[in-house]
Formats: C-alpha cells, sequence, structure tokens
C-alpha cells in the first residue's frame, strides 16, 4: 500500500508540472461523489449496497474540444453473496482520462473515456457457497488490477471560476476478484453517478488558445471560440502581440496578400504594402511583374522596380530594356537617353556605339555640326566628329572608289552597291547640293571611243541615283574620256586609278 500511495503521488505531480503552463482557467481542480452499482457474477438484487467512489481530479485543456483529466480515489466495491452473506471491498483507482467536448463554451457536455489502475483489498470476506453445487475457482482478496471509465458527463459553469460537473459511466476492470467470487471468466465492473465541485482561477481564460484572453477578444471584436479569427493563417494572438497586425482583418496593410501568407510564405511586412520601398505594393510584384518584393531593384541596373513600371515603362526584370548594350539606369540618369529606344537620336547608330565606340552624341543627330548625320558619316567612312569632311567641297573632286563595270561597258557591277549607297546617303542628306557625276577612262582603246564609255558610265551612275531617289536636276553627268588622268598609263594598276567615277560638287 505504501508503494501505491508514492507512485500515485509521482503521478500527480508530474500531470500538474506538465500543464502548469496553462495560464487560464481550463486548469481546474475538483472533487466528485459516486455512489455506484457493482456488476459480477450474482444476481442484480444482490449488487445493492453500499458501493461508492470518492474522486480528486485535475482537469486541463488540450485543445479546442479536448479536455484531459487525471483523477485519484478512494471507494468502496460492495454487495451481498447471498441474502445474509456480503463482501466489502476497498478500491484505490488512479486514472487518466480524456473528455471529448460537444460545446466549446464554459458550460459543455462531454464524452468521456480513460485508463487507470486501482488497488483492492477485500476487507469483508463472505463465506460463500456455490449456487450451482460447483466448487468456485481461487480468488484473491487484495492486488493490483487496470480498468477503463467510460461515459458522459456535463460540466455547468457556476461562475466565479466554479463550476459543477455531472457525470454518469461505467468502469470496467481487469480482474475477477473484487466481490471475492470467481466463477467464469468475465472480470468485475461498476456502474456509478456522481456529482462534483471543480474549482478554477477566476481570472481571464483563452478558450481557443491563440494566445488572447477571451475577454480580451470579446473587446476587440475577434472570436474567442477560433484561434485564427480572420482565417488569414496567424492566430489572433501573433497578430495582435507579434506581427502588430489586424485580427479582423486578412489584408492587414492591403497589399492583395493576406498577412498569413506575408509572415510565412513570402517573408514580406504585414503591416508595409511596399516592403522594399520601390513604389509597387508587394503583390503587384509577386504576381504582376515577378519582380522581388523584398529587393528594390530586381535586375540591379539603377532603377528601382517601381520607376521603371510606373516612371520609365522599362522592364524591372531586363537590365538592358532596349538591348543596346547599355543599363536602363545609365541610360536615364548618365546618358539622359530613352531606355526603350537603342537609337534614341535616330541616326542609325545604337547608343552604346556612339557612346562607346565613336564618342559622338547619342541625343544629336549630327553630333560635328556639319549637316551629316552621325550614321551616314560612319557609313561612308568620314569622320562624325569632324564637320570638314561632311559636305563636298565646291569645284573638289572626289574619288568614288569601289565603283566598277563590266569590261568595256557601262554595267554597274553588284560590287559598286556600297559604293553608290555610300553617296546617295551623302545626296539625300544634304538636299541643296548640286554635283557633276565624271567619268574617267584609261588610254586602251581610241580618244573617241573612251570618250564615249566614260559618258555612258556618268550617266548609269546618275540614273542609278535617279532611280533611288535623287532629283535629276541636281546631277550633271558628264565624260571625259582618257582626258584628265590621275596617273601616268604606264602600270596595270596606274590605269586601274584613271578608270574612275569622281563626284564635284558644283553649288
Amino acid at each position: 500500500m505504501k508503494k501505491f500511495t508514492t507512485l500515485l503521488l509521482l503521478f500527480l505531480l508530474v500531470s500538474v508540472l506538465s500543464f502548469a503552463q496553462d495560464k487560464t482557467d481550463r486548469v481546474k481542480v475538483g472533487v466528485q461523489f459516486n455512489p455506484s452499482l457493482s456488476a459480477n457474477e450474482f444476481p442484480f438484487e444482490r449488487r445493492i449496497k453500499s458501493s461508492w467512489v470518492a474522486r480528486g481530479l485535475l482537469r486541463f485543456g488540450l485543445a479546442a474540444y479536448l479536455n484531459a483529466e487525471v483523477g485519484a480515489g478512494y471507494g468502496q466495491y460492495a454487495g451481498y453473496a447471498t441474502f445474509q452473506d456480503y463482501y466489502k471491498t476497498m478500491i484505490v483507482p488512479v486514472d487518466f482520462r480524456l473528455l471529448i467536448k460537444f460545446a466549446e463554451a464554459d458550460t459543455y457536455p462531454y464524452l468521456f473515456l480513460g485508463a487507470g489502475g486501482m488497488y483492492y483489498k477485500v476487507d469483508n470476506l463472505p463465506e460463500l457457497t456455490n449456487p450451482n453445487g460447483d466448487f468456485p475457482k481461487e480468488v484473491k482478496d487484495k492486488g493490483m488490477a487496470g480498468f477503463a471509465p467510460v461515459g458522459l458527463g456535463l460540466q455547468i459553469d457556476l461562475g466565479g471560476g466554479v463550476a459543477m460537473d455531472l457525470n454518469a459511466g461505467a468502469s470496467f476492470t481487469t480482474t475477477d476478484n473484487l466481490n471475492y467470487y470467481k466463477d467464469g471468466d468475465a472480470p468485475d465492473a461498476y456502474y456509478f453517478a456522481g456529482l462534483g465541485l471543480l474549482f478554477g482561477s477566476p481570472g481571464p481564460h483563452d478558450d481557443d488558445m491563440d494566445g488572447l484572453m477571451s475577454d480580451f477578444e470579446e473587446q476587440i471584436g475577434t472570436d474567442p471560440l477560433n484561434p485564427d479569427t480572420d482565417g488569414d493563417g496567424l492566430k489572433d494572438g501573433q497578430e495582435v502581440n507579434k506581427y502588430k497586425t489586424d485580427p479582423l482583418n486578412q489584408d492587414t496593410d492591403g497589399d492583395g496578400l493576406n498577412d498569413g501568407a506575408e509572415v510565412n510564405k513570402h517573408m514580406t511586412n504585414p503591416l508595409k504594402a511596399d516592403t522594399d520601398g520601390d513604389g509597387l505594393n508587394d503583390r503587384e510584384e509577386l504576381i504582376d511583374y515577378k519582380t522581388d518584393p523584398l529587393k528594390k531593384d530586381t535586375d540591379s541596373d539603377g532603377l528601382t522596380d517601381g520607376e521603371e513600371v510606373n516612371n520609365y515603362k522599362t522592364d524591372p526584370l531586363k537590365a538592358d530594356t532596349d538591348m543596346d548594350l547599355l543599363k536602363d539606369g545609365e541610360e536615364v540618369m548618365n546618358y539622359k537617353t530613352n531606355p526603350l529606344r537603342p537609337d534614341t537620336d535616330e541616326d542609325g547608330l545604337k547608343d552604346s556605339e556612339e557612346l562607346l565606340t565613336y564618342k559622338t552624341d547619342p541625343l544629336n543627330k549630327d553630333t560635328d555640326g556639319g549637316t551629316v548625320n552621325d550614321g551616314p558619316e560612319v557609313k561612308r567612312g568620314t569622320n562624325p566628329l569632324d564637320p570638314e569632311d561632311d559636305v563636298m567641297k565646291v569645284g573638289k573632286p572626289i574619288v568614288l572608289e569601289g565603283i566598277t563595270f563590266a569590261t568595256n561597258s557601262s554595267e554597274i557591277t553588284p560590287e559598286s552597291a556600297e559604293t553608290l549607297e555610300k553617296a546617295f546617303q551623302t545626296l539625300n542628306n544634304n538636299p541643296d547640293v548640286i554635283v557633276e557625276i565624271a567619268g574617267h577612262t584609261d588610254n586602251v582603246g581610241s580618244n573617241a571611243s573612251n570618250q564615249k564609255l566614260s559618258q555612258r558610265r556618268a550617266d548609269a551612275v546618275k540614273q542609278w541615283l535617279v532611280n533611288k531617289g535623287v532629283s535629276p536636276s541636281r546631277m550633271v553627268a558628264k565624260g571625259y574620256g582618257e582626258e584628265r588622268p590621275m596617273a601616268p598609263n604606264d602600270t596595270p594598276e596606274n590605269k586601274l586609278k584613271n578608270r574612275r567615277i569622281e563626284f564635284m560638287r558644283l553649288k
């Protein structure tokens, strides 16, 4: 008996320490008195005698709709073996019970089931005679046994931390010795019904275990029986105490993301619609633009995501939106070029080519102011930083190297197209210029035939330019034959130099 008592005290101590952290009146201590009715081999009318169990208990909350209870008691299991002879057995039960609540409130009905152990000792040994004439099986007058209580109950809140407890059920044991009679294999049991009182702190309590006291929840409007009133994935206590968010509003900062998703998934600030302060709210960044809501400048181009989307219409996921080899931020802040146009001044050169290769002004079509745009100058081989070479000088011929013809013919070869294109660009960019197109030959053949050939070739070049759109009134074609050689006609190389087309500005 001493060992059993020590074990009982240790069990109760561990239970109290395990749940002492619960600061609400879900922790209640109480007493119950349960009159009982034995159930065993004897007929019903012989079981009616003063059986009872007095029990102390500790009841606490585990979760919504679920409580637990540890208890220990002392009682008497009694009945008649015959109409004159009776048994009386002392029982000391210790058990753990789960209470399944049918309502989440201070007053609630519940179903309970549990398991435990008991010490028993038969205090009054009946002198039994077997009713069937057989000798009874061997029994013990004391020992340990297990038992399982099941039943229904009702806790009624009386206020001030006090509650009444009504319960009824049955306890099924693992021994057949309680009535000191064994005539079969069925173990003994007993039915009980009783009344109890429970005592807990009359102070605030947390019914839904969300970290907020129920009376405080009633003050702020949250549901004291729902740990997450607004259904945003954060408990009301977390919202109020930790994150300072609104437990009645799924999306405190109004950015289109609920508070739980911001805290648990995206790591954004549920109190700040634009966590990184880039001008876009967190939902826009995550869903609309796929940018990083924790990084102002997702593509690291020197512009915030908000500036790119709202001000410059550039791509916040692409550092160089127009693919001109300059970052959007460099174009906007350093060079003042258009990050959406690779050639801001539309001179035929990309902004990066002007800045990095030719050192021209990407905001000025004609950097040197010589009347020819930078792009055409680069294409024709003149210096876009030198105005002197932009336009031909009046009376000074320029050899159009690269214009060739079929032998003894005025048919222009395909290889001449690049040089002719440059000539066209020069005339097209300078609409006031009038030129002479001069044809020249070497001294092979007669002078008369060379004169005619040079004229046909000059006419062919003029017609090519007319076909491109240059007004014929701006060009004079003239053949000089072999009269104006550039070099002596004494070698093949010098003769090649003499077979040429020249432009000379007349006006």
